[in-house]
């Protein structure tokens, strides 16, 4: 088996692990699943990676360092002489990387989005898989929205910042639950809709919470 070959059959396992996963979550799947769906011997899908705990977690890391890494630099490039611009430019760089992912035309960023929502509000995998990927990026946006609001209590900040995610996290799960409840006016598969609403919601909320804003120079 050429390198090029045991390539392509390892990202094909980490393709079908990651549907799997997005929608059964980790206790719903199984390594022959896994195996079946990717067209390999259980023995490779082991080979490969190991233990479906294993999996899991080159499947979540896979795209993870991408997107805070993303992340960074849109918020980055937000500054000013050092100094963040608006309120609405900071959430956008929080938010700009999944949107940029979810137009990349790659189908399984969808998948890893809900994965993503999964492991976010999960109190098990939260701990063990966000603290080294995206929780090491969150002190950036927390000081961007510091030097917005430069009066406000830490706590005020985070728990805004809390906030956002909660929302992210319903967003990115796409459930259809919004489908339903709207009468097909809104659906949870149109990040678009929901991206332009997500920035003057959350920027109106942190305005309301947070205190006195400083003015742009």
């Amino acid at each position: 088996m050429t390198r090029k070959t045991n390539a392509l059959k390892s990202e094909r396992i980490l393709d079908v692990a990651e549907e799997l996963f997005a929608r059964h979550g980790y206790d719903g799947v199984t390594m022959r699943q896994i195996s079946t769906g990717a067209k390999v011997d259980v023995a490779l899908a082991n080979y490969h990676f190991g233990k479906k705990l294993d999996v899991f977690y080159a499947v979540f890391n896979r795209r993870a360092e991408h997107l805070g890494s993303t992340r960074r630099q849109v918020l980055q490039e937000q500054f000013t002489d050092g100094e963040p611009q608006r309120l609405e430019q900071v959430i956008e760089a929080f938010l700009l990387p999944l949107k940029l992912a979810q137009e990349s035309g790659d189908p399984g960023w969808k998948n890893y989005m809900a994965l993503l929502a999964y492991v976010m509000t999960s109190p098990v995998w939260s701990r063990e898989m966000m603290e080294n990927t995206f929780d090491k990026h969150v002190g950036d946006f927390i000081a961007a929205l510091r030097q917005i609001f430069p009066t406000a209590r830490d706590e005020d900040l985070h728990w805004c910042y809390h906030y956002v995610s909660g929302a992210l996290a319903l967003t990115l799960a796409q459930t259809g639950r919004i489908d339903r409840l709207s009468g097909g006016k809104c659906l949870s598969s149109d990040f678009d809709a929901a991206y332009d609403r997500m920035i003057p919601f959350m920027a109106a909320g942190f305005r309301a919470v947070c205190g006195e804003e400083r003015t742009p120079q």
